[in-house]
Formats: C-alpha cells, sequence, structure tokens
C-alpha cells in the first residue's frame, strides 16, 4: 500500500510538472513569437509601422502591471481557480487575437490576452516549489526555468515559420493545444491547497500607484527609441508619471498597515539579492538575442528561418545545463555555480566582440552554446537560493515580483541596446566618413574597383562604411554586457547558503494545492 500511494505520488507530481511546465512555455512563447509576424500583421489590418508596434506594446504593458497582483488573486479566489480561469482566458483571448480584422480589435485582445496571461509563470514556479520537498527543489527550478528560458528564444523561430508556411494568424493559433492540454491538466491533477494565504483587503493606492509606475515606464521603455527619447512629449509624459507612481508606492508601501506587496519580502536577504540577479539575467539574455536577430538578418543577410536556427543551439546549451545543474545543485555551493554561470556569460560575450559580418556559422553556433550554458547555470541555483529561505505563504507573491524584476530588466536591456547601437552607429559612422577623402592612398588605390565616378559606387562604398560602423556599434553593446555579466558576480558572494533545514516547515513537501 505504501509503494502504490508513493508511486501514486510521484505519478501525480510528474503531472503537475508537465502541466505547469506547459503553461510557462505557452506564456514565454507568446512574448517573441509574434515579433516576427508584424509586418505580415501590418498589411493584413491596415496600420502603420508605429501603430503596428502597439500590439506588442498593449502585450507587455497589460502584463507588467497585473502580475503583481498575482499574490492577492490566489488568497481571493484560490491557487486552482486562478490558475484554471488564467488558462481559459489566455485560449480564448488567443483565438480572439488570431481572428482580429482591425487593429484597434488586436490591441483590445492583447491587453485581455497579457491580462490573463500574467498569473500563469508565476503561478507555476509557486505550484512547483510547492509540489516538491526542498532537496528536490532544484530539479524543479531547472524545469521551470527550461519554459521561461526556452520561451523567448524559440519564440522567433517558431514565429517565422508558422508565418512563412501558414499566416500570421498561427501564431496565436498554435497556443490552443498547448492551452487545452494544460487546462485538463489542472482540472485532473492539480488539489486544493491546505494552507491557503488569508484573502487581505486590497490596498488600492498601493495597487494603482504601482500600476501606474510600471505601465508608465513600458511605455516609456518601448516607444522611446521609436519617439526619439526626451524630444517626444509624450516620453516626458511617461517618465514623469513612472517616476510619480513609484514614489506614490513606496512613501504608501512603508506607511500602510497592510501594503499591496508585503514588505516582509525584503526582510528576505536571500531574495533581495535573487530578485537584483534575475533582473541582470533579463538584460543580458533578451538583449543580447534583441541584438544577435538583426545583426544575422542585416548584417550577413540570413532568411528569418536561418537566423532561428543558428540561434537555437543557445536554447540547447540552456536545457543541457539546466538538467546537469538541476542534479547537483543540492551537493554543490549554489554560489558557486551562479557565479561560474555570470563567468562562463561574460566569457560568450567575450568571444562575440570579435565577430565581424562574414562571422562562421561554426562560430555562432559554439559562442551560442556557451552562453546558453552560461544562463543556465545562473537561473536553477538562483531560483533555488531566492525561495530557499522564503516561508511558502509569500511565495506566490514572491515569484510574481521575481518574474516582474526579470521582465522590465529585459525591457531596459532590450531599449538601452537599442538606443547605444543608433547613436554608436552614427558616432562611429561619422568617425569612419573623415577618413574617406580623395586624398588617401588606399581610397584611390579601390577607386576603380568600387567605381567611386559613378553614383552606383559612391552609394555602394556608403553602404559599406554603414555596415561597419553598425558591426563596430553592435561589438561595444556585446562588450558592454560582458561587463554587466562581471560586475553581477560580487553581488553573488552575498548570498546567505540555506541551512539544510530551511524551508522544511510548512507544507512545502506537499503536493501543489489550489
Amino acid at each position: 500500500m505504501a509503494n502504490g500511494a508513493m508511486e501514486s505520488g510521484v505519478m501525480n507530481r510528474g503531472m503537475i510538472t508537465a502541466t505547469v511546465m506547459l503553461a510557462t512555455l505557452m506564456q514565454a512563447l507568446d512574448i517573441t513569437i509574434a515579433n516576427v509576424a508584424l509586418p505580415y500583421m501590418q498589411g493584413s489590418l491596415s496600420a502603420t509601422s508605429d501603430q503596428i508596434n502597439w500590439i506588442l506594446t498593449s502585450y507587455i504593458v497589460a502584463a507588467a502591471i497585473a502580475t503583481p497582483a498575482t499574490g492577492w488573486l490566489e488568497a481571493r479566489l484560490g491557487r486552482k481557480p486562478l490558475f484554471l480561469t488564467a488558462v481559459i482566458g489566455f485560449i480564448a483571448t488567443s483565438m480572439l487575437c488570431g481572428a482580429a480584422v482591425s487593429l484597434g480589435q488586436m490591441v483590445v485582445f492583447r491587453l485581455l490576452q497579457g491580462i490573463f496571461g500574467a498569473p500563469l509563470v508565476p503561478l507555476s514556479q509557486s505550484v512547483l516549489l510547492d509540489s516538491y520537498p526542498p532537496e528536490q527543489q532544484g530539479q524543479a527550478t531547472a524545469i521551470f526555468g527550461l519554459g521561461v528560458m526556452l520561451g523567448p528564444i524559440l519564440g522567433p523561430t517558431l514565429g517565422g515559420w508558422l508565418t512563412d508556411s501558414y499566416s500570421w494568424r498561427w501564431v496565436f493559433y498554435v497556443n490552443l493545444p498547448f492551452g487545452v492540454a494544460c487546462a485538463l491538466g489542472i482540472l485532473l491533477f492539480l488539489r486544493r491547497r491546505a494552507e491557503r494565504p488569508p484573502a487581505r483587503r486590497l490596498d488600492w493606492l498601493g495597487f494603482m500607484s504601482l500600476s501606474l509606475g510600471i505601465g508608465a515606464l513600458q511605455l516609456f521603455l518601448d516607444r522611446g527609441e521609436r519617439l526619439d527619447w526626451f524630444s517626444s512629449r509624450e516620453i516626458q509624459l511617461e517618465a514623469a508619471l513612472c517616476m510619480l507612481g513609484l514614489y506614490l508606492f513606496t512613501v504608501h508601501s512603508l506607511s500602510a498597515h497592510d501594503p499591496f506587496i508585503d514588505l516582509a519580502l525584503f526582510r528576505d536577504r536571500n531574495f533581495v539579492i535573487g530578485i537584483i540577479l534575475i533582473f541582470i539575467v533579463g538584460v543580458v539574455l533578451l538583449a543580447t538575442l534583441s541584438m544577435l536577430t538583426p545583426y544575422l538578418e542585416k548584417l550577413m543577410n540570413y532568411p528569418v528561418l536561418t537566423a532561428g536556427l543558428v540561434l537555437a543551439p543557445r536554447g540547447v546549451g540552456t536545457m543541457i545545463a539546466m538538467l546537469v545543474v538541476g542534479q547537483f545543485v543540492r551537493h554543490i555551493d549554489g554560489r558557486i555555480q551562479i557565479a561560474t554561470g555570470f563567468g562562463l556569460t561574460a566569457l560568450s560575450l567575450y568571444f562575440m566582440t570579435g565577430f565581424t559580418p562574414d562571422v562562421s556559422q561554426g562560430t555562432l553556433v559554439r559562442t551560442g552554446l556557451l552562453q546558453g550554458f552560461g544562463i543556465g547555470f545562473v537561473f536553477v541555483p538562483l531560483g533555488t537560493v531566492a525561495f530557499g529561505t522564503l516561508p511558502p505563504a509569500l511565495r506566490t507573491q514572491g515569484t510574481g515580483l521575481f518574474n516582474l524584476m526579470r521582465n522590465i530588466g529585459a525591457s531596459i536591456g532590450i531599449s538601452l541596446m537599442s538606443y547605444l547601437l543608433v547613436r554608436n552607429s552614427a558616432t562611429t559612422q561619422a568617425g569612419l566618413v573623415e577618413h574617406i577623402t580623395p586624398y588617401r592612398q588606399v581610397i584611390r588605390d579601390h577607386a576603380q574597383h568600387f567605381g567611386l565616378a559613378t553614383v552606383q559606387g559612391r552609394a555602394a562604398l556608403t553602404q559599406l562604411v554603414s555596415a561597419q560602423a553598425e558591426a563596430v556599434a553592435f561589438i561595444d553593446n556585446f562588450k558592454l554586457m560582458m561587463f554587466v555579466s562581471l560586475l553581477a558576480i560580487p553581488l553573488v558572494m552575498l548570498i546567505q547558503r540555506p541551512s539544510r533545514s530551511a524551508g522544511k516547515e510548512g507544507p512545502a513537501g506537499r503536493l501543489a494545492e489550489a
């Protein structure tokens, strides 16, 4: 009987793991899968290049605002009802996005999709942590990390293939099989939570001020480059609203009796360092991907599908590293693994500073594998360390904040790298142009080769100079991200190693319940 009960528990845990993996992958995939389909949507929905970007912005802003509310919603509704509602709502809004016939419809449906998708990743992580005993939570974090990290990496590849083979509508319809399987898993295998957190009164002022700050920040980051940053009144207004919202939230949280985000989270040193480090992971991982895609497509003239295939080994490296680290996280100090991961990431970025527009595919694949290994080595022990000393009652709220910081880091990293790429390209091009004069011997030697006496020849030379300037700007960005990765290593030393008994109290070893 005891063996049968144990086997049943292991099987149930395995099915819960598969269920939350589907939810995580579905939400993480949807962040990037629609990017490659935007040009096709633009023609179909009769939108301008600026208007079509609201399809991405609306989803990002809605998800960012709704993510911190996951803990309160779980306490109010229960984990299982909230999880099931979020999955069904995500499926329904995905179908509506695929069927949209106007830009207005698409933006509204994407807003709703972001709201329903926001709780999926925090709930998935919280369910996994509660499903496994403390000694196996490293493996649980590794499994969760596969969905979180592989989604953004595989998104452009899958999106490009679906768009080329079928139509842009299939980047939304593809969520249907994942969502149905996930909903069935929740209904069949997720049980009620024995110790549900007490439902508190919603701190409306805290929620609204935080929503204002995060929403304005996401709009500021997403639209800043297109509107030339502070030369735009819209960007100035969004920056002011962001500072106002975050200031009001901070002051109110420090003085309120029952604030929207429990301040007990910030009394756990490991959790605080964990959210800082996951912010850095968000900056480096997503910013690198955002740089590599245009590098391959614009400078190296790779088709979308080929670029996606060249980037795929990064995901393979991440997957292998997570599976390996998940087995050894109990036996090796997590701080050593995190520091090693950041070191490998920095080393891969150092190799990327030697990229040229004719770099070989073998070099791209090897560098991607190395960087994937680095990110995998960071993510698993970081999740274990950040939540290893956190009380179970704070886990859902903690996972919401953890994932919010990763997403904000990604937004800031992408915006900053895009801004620096444009600025450094222009600066470098201006420096190169100064040396292109008829009085330089090297120009006279190649004048006939380029046909500089003709308009076409001069245009070809201009294009070559622009490409070289952009390549230098990419290298500068890779170098900056290398330094960011190295600067994260000293922070790792501030982490306290959880004791063997940490986290054994409470329901950590029980099956996840709603």
